[in-house]
């Protein structure tokens, strides 16, 4: 499923146009990209968490060269799916 299929979903289901869909899964989407920049963490019962985490500096290596490489330190969003996510899966 990508975004265009989430939004007919949405539209189909709640009985929503298609701009209003739309409205309403990028505000959804902006929300929760909001709170990860700011460093909060975005809980869904049921479903799961996005969190945001420091990955430090470190060496790696060009895997065509042999190459060492710095790899610059970022922050990257993680994802821990919830009790009911999980059982729904399997």
């Amino acid at each position: 499923m990508n975004k265009g299929d989430l939004i007919n979903k949405i539209a189909e289901s709640a009985g929503l146009s298609k701009a209003q869909a739309e409205d309403a899964v990028n505000t959804v989407l902006d929300s929760i990209t909001g709170a990860l920049k700011k460093g909060d963490s975005v809980a869904f019962v049921g479903f799961g968490t996005f969190s945001v985490s420091r990955r430090d500096a470190r060496t790696g290596r060009n895997p065509q060269t042999g190459e060492s490489i710095k790899i610059a330190a970022k922050n990257v969003v993680k994802f821990k799916p919830g009790k009911k996510l999980s059982e729904a899966v399997n």
